[in-house]
This record gives structure tokens, C-alpha cells and sequence, in this order.
């Protein structure tokens, strides 16, 4: 249900900014005559300033202004097209188009001020001949019929009215009003907002819907930034956003299953430091798959042996269900640590990511980083204390793992330039004596980093990511290898040499509709690659370098 009510939010959340785009701009934003009162002051709030002195000496008809102030009123084309005469909300017998009334002020004088274009100014003015005293004809500027001023002592208002002035798109023009108190008035009062509208036409039963979709008509109204309509649209694109928010953080990921769980048993094996990675992966998949037919992955047993021990049982697996050539086996799936031996021509590989390996110390050895050179020295038996290479006076002791080890293979081909370490003095890594170079052999990673944090001057190897939650932890050091992390960013940043890619093999290209396709694609496609993260392992999907997930 989850899923479905985040789909529709999600539609929601892309179609109303659409509609809120189409609802501004194309509908009520193409015809929209907006206005602003920039100024709106009392000439006293001035007057005390330096130079400002003639505020207080203005008159009108003989009498000198009591309580003047001055409006700047601002009018503009704030829609999309052009707004013309047809367009104001007045009877088209009617000359002006917009209607400012001022409440407890009467009008002193009204000036056009700052028109965008000088064409303007004709829908305010005409010019006129008249005979002077002298009898010579002159001409003379006076306001149009639409351009006027009035005074209404039994209401104490002041009204001025605009003509229908032709806007283009992003055109305007100011007003400059001079007002005063109404002479009868005693009290000092603040005064009311100027109310600006548009002069109301004859009624007609389709006037609303020619103002809802702005066909013709424009209403005259405050425009700063969007309109009510659209501010509710805004809102509503706001919440729908916290919502599916509310649904990522707080819907617990963990109840999210992947895009396909498929019943059946899945057969892991292989790698041993890919292993834990895998694991959990495992445990994941199946927790977020609970409730799916019969599916199931045994883990108790530790199915991770090795990549020769995987490789060899995957093929046993395949023979034994009798796989046909063409078909796929879709119930196995074992990891590698590189590219899988000769002679499993029925073996399928998939890159999925790749593994950074180290070389560990026992801190009595003393060292931290060493050389190429160095590391090849160790293990040929030509180092036999760490005092040779700057470290204590300690004698080596030398721990592999055993052949068929993907973690040694790499070790030989990334680092000892395909040079095998020589054999082991002692079976039994308890026999090797504490002041007396030896080497032995151990068959999994854990014992690997027992073997190495318990036995004094011990190096051996292992997956890097695993070290810090081993239990033994405190008596290791990762050594850096020329200076260089190991680490997947010092894989691609600094050309750590000690990694492999790690490789999913199954028998045939497994079904598409089987369960080991279905874990292969959350491990590479799903909530799998944030394990594969945490474990310390780079994506092939996302390496930067395809040289770190060379194909086959």
C-alpha cells in the first residue's frame, strides 16, 4: 500500500507544478493588470528633514494642505500578453478603466511620473487650441476624459480615476497623488490604504467564467509574486514533497521488499572474504523477503570455503541436477575471488564488485608500510627478522593460506608478481617457535587473523574490510603498501595494488525467473549494493576505472 500511495504522490507532486504552470501563465497570467503602492507617506514625516523645508508651506485652492501625503501608485502589465482597451472590467461608453479611492483624504493634485514607453502619456493628454487675451491662438496640455480627479465630502473620499491605457506585456506607468485631510476632520488618525479597482461593467451571466479564464477580462489587484490560486497550488506542491519525505525517512527501508522475491532454496558457496559480505546480503534479502513461497538460504553450516572449494561444488551441483546444455542452474551461485580456474566450461561469471585485500601484522613486528620490494623479500624467505626492514627485533613468521585460496591467488598475482611463497616449515602454525623464523599454512580468513594477532612478528593477508570487526583487531596493523591505503578509494585514487574482482558464477545463465537471478539482481541492482558498501567493497557498476572490474 506504501508503494502505491508514494506513486501517487509522486504523480501528484510532477502534475501540479505543471498545472500551476499552466494555471499563472496560460490562463489567468495572460491578461493581468497588478498593481503597487511604492510610496504612501505623510509630508510632516519629511518635513523635519534637512532641506525639506517646503513641505510645510504647500497649498491648494489658496489654503495650505493640512496633514498633506503623497501615494506613489505603480501600474503594470504583470501578465503574459497585451492588455487593451476591450480588457478593463468597465462599460465600454466609460473613459476610465481604473478607480483609486482614498478614504478620510481628498485629492490635492495627481501627476504622471515614469510612463515605460512615451506613448503612454497620449491615453492621459491631448493638446488643445485656445485663444489667448491677447487674441493669438495658442495650445495647451489638458487631461483626458479617462484621466480625473474628485472629491466626495459626504463620504470624505478621495477618488482618482486611470484611462484604459493599451499595456504591452511588462509595460507600466506611475502616479503621483498629493492628498490632505479633510478640513472638517479633528483627528489624526492614520490614514486607510488606498483601494484600487477596476471600474465594474454592466452585468452579464457569463461574466464569471470570462474572468476565471481570463479570455477578456482582467481584474485589477496587488501583484508581488503569484496569485491566490496559484500560492494554493504552491502549498499543495509544498506538502506533497514532506509527504513522500515522511515516507523515505520514516517508513522503516527495512519493510521495503526487493522488486522480485522468488521461492525456492538458494545454494551460496565460495569466497571466504567475500563471504561476510554475501552473508549479509543473505540475511537481508530474506528478511525483506519474509512471507515469499518457500524461500529459504542456509547459512548455518558456513557455506563459504573458499573460491576453489565454490567453484568445485558448483559444478558438482550442476552435473548432479543433469543441466542440459542451454539451461541454467537457478538455485546455486558461488563468489570468486577473480576469475575461476580452467576446466568449468559450463561456468557463467558475473563481475559484481571488487574486493580490497591487506597485509597484516602483529604489532610486535613493528612496521606500517613497506615497499614492493620489501613484501616480495617477506615472502621468499629472504627477510627472517623485522629489524632487516626497520622493525623490532623480531623473527618473521610467515602465514598463508592454503592454495586453493582466492585471497592468496591475488596476493601472488597483484603482488608477488606470480611468484608463489615458498612451503610451510611447520604443518601446525602452534609449532612455530617464538625466536625462530617458520611459516605455515591455514585454511580460512578467521583463522588467518587469529593465527597473525596471537603469534608474535606473524604477517599474513586478508579481506581489508574485515580486520576492524575482527575480534582480534587490537593486535593487527593493515600495512599500507608503498605508502598507499588499502582501501577502495586508495584502489582508484592510488593504484592500491592488493584487490580482485570479485565474481558470481553459476551453472548456465541462471532462469530469469529463478531465485538466484532474483538475489543476483538485488545484490547488484537493490538494496544489496548498500551492503556490499558497508563491507568495505567497491561496485563494479560505479567504479571509475573499468580496469578495476575487467571483463573476462
Amino acid at each position: 500500500m506504501s508503494d502505491q500511495v508514494e506513486q501517487w504522490i509522486a504523480i501528484l507532486s510532477l502534475a501540479f507544478p505543471v498545472a500551476a504552470f499552466l494555471w499563472e501563465f496560460a490562463i489567468i497570467g495572460r491578461k493581468r493588470l497588478g498593481h503597487r503602492v511604492q510610496m504612501d507617506t505623510l509630508a510632516a514625516d519629511a518635513a523635519g528633514k534637512p532641506y525639506a523645508g517646503v513641505l510645510n508651506d504647500m497649498q491648494h485652492d489658496g489654503h495650505q494642505l493640512k496633514d498633506p501625503s503623497f501615494v506613489l501608485l505603480r501600474i503594470e502589465n504583470a501578465g503574459s500578453a497585451k492588455i487593451v482597451s476591450e480588457d478593463y472590467l468597465a462599460d465600454p461608453t466609460d473613459p476610465y478603466g481604473i478607480k483609486v479611492t482614498f478614504r478620510a483624504r481628498q485629492v490635492a493634485a495627481v501627476v504622471l511620473t515614469d510612463p515605460s514607453q512615451g506613448v503612454l502619456r497620449d491615453f492621459f493628454f491631448r493638446s488643445e487650441r485656445y485663444l489667448a487675451d491677447d487674441g493669438t491662438e495658442r495650445t495647451r496640455t489638458v487631461a483626458k476624459d479617462g484621466f480625473s480627479r474628485d472629491n466626495i465630502p459626504e463620504e470624505r473620499t478621495g477618488i482618482i480615476r486611470l484611462p484604459k491605457v493599451t499595456l504591452l506585456r511588462g509595460a507600466e506607468y506611475k502616479v503621483l497623488v498629493v492628498l490632505e485631510r479633510w478640513p472638517e476632520d479633528t483627528t489624526k488618525d492614520p490614514f486607510p490604504d488606498p483601494v484600487v479597482e477596476g471600474a465594474e461593467g454592466p452585468s452579464r451571466w457569463y461574466d464569471p467564467l470570462v474572468r476565471l479564464l481570463r479570455l477578456k477580462a482582467t481584474r485589477t489587484e496587488s501583484h508581488v509574486f503569484a496569485s491566490r490560486p496559484a500560492w494554493w497550488v504552491i502549498w499543495t506542491l509544498i506538502v506533497a514533497v514532506a509527504v513522500q519525505a515522511g515516507f523515505t525517512l520514516l517508513v522503516s527501508d527495512e519493510r521495503r521488499p526487493p522488486m522480485d522475491c522468488v521461492g525456492g532454496t538458494l545454494h551460496l558457496s565460495g569466497s571466504t572474504a567475500f563471504g561476510p559480505a554475501v552473508r549479509a546480503a543473505a540475511e537481508d534479502y530474506l528478511k525483506r523477503c519474509e512471507g515469499a513461497d518457500d524461500l529459504s538460504i542456509p547459512l548455518d553450516d558456513n557455506p563459504f570455503k573458499g573460491s576453489t572449494d565454490g567453484v568445485t561444488d558448483l559444478d558438482q551441483a550442476g552435473k548432479d541436477a543433469a543441466t542440459a546444455v542451454g539451461d541454467g542452474l537457478g538455485d546455486h551461485i558461488t563468489f570468486t575471488d577473480g576469475v575461476a580456474s580452467d576446466g568449468h566450461p559450463r561456468l557463467v561469471p558475473k563481475p559484481v564488485a571488487f574486493s580490497v585485500f591487506t597485509l597484516v601484522v602483529n604489532k610486535d613486528a613493528g612496521v606500517e608500510n613497506l615497499s614492493l620490494a620489501q613484501i616480495r623479500d617477506v615472502f621468499a624467505g629472504r627477510v627472517k627478522n623485522w629489524t632487516e626492514l626497520g622493525g623490532n627485533d623480531v623473527p618473521v613468521h610467515l602465514i598463508n593460506r592454503d592454495p586453493g585460496s582466492g585471497t592468496r591467488r591475488t596476493l601472488v598475482a597483484k603482488v608477488l608478481a606470480d611468484r608463489e611463497p615458498p612451503q610451510f616449515t611447520v604443518t601446525d602454525c602452534a609449532a612455530l617457535k617464538a625466536k625462530q623464523y617458520g611459516r605455515c599454512q591455514v585454511t580460512s580468513t578467521d583463522t588467518m587473523l587469529n593465527t597473525t594477532a596471537t603469534t608474535p612478528g606473524a604477517i599474513g593477508y586478508s579481506e581489508a574490510a574485515g580486520v576492524d570487526d575482527h575480534k582480534a583487531a587490537g593486535r593487527l596493523v593493515k600495512l599500507r603498501i608503498d605508502g598507499r591505503q588499502p582501501t577502495a578509494e586508495g584502489v582508484e585514487d592510488t593504484n592500491y595494488p592488493y584487490w580482485q574482482t570479485e565474481y558470481a558464477y553459476t551453472y548456465g545463465e541462471a532462469p530469469a525467473d529463478s531465485v538466484a537471478a532474483a538475489f543476483l539482481n538485488f545484490l547488484t541492482q537493490q538494496s544489496g549494493r548498500d551492503i556490499l558498501h558497508e563491507h568495505g567493497h567497491g561496485l563494479c557498476s560505479e567504479a571509475q576505472n573499468s580496469g578495476e572490474c575487467r571483463p573476462i
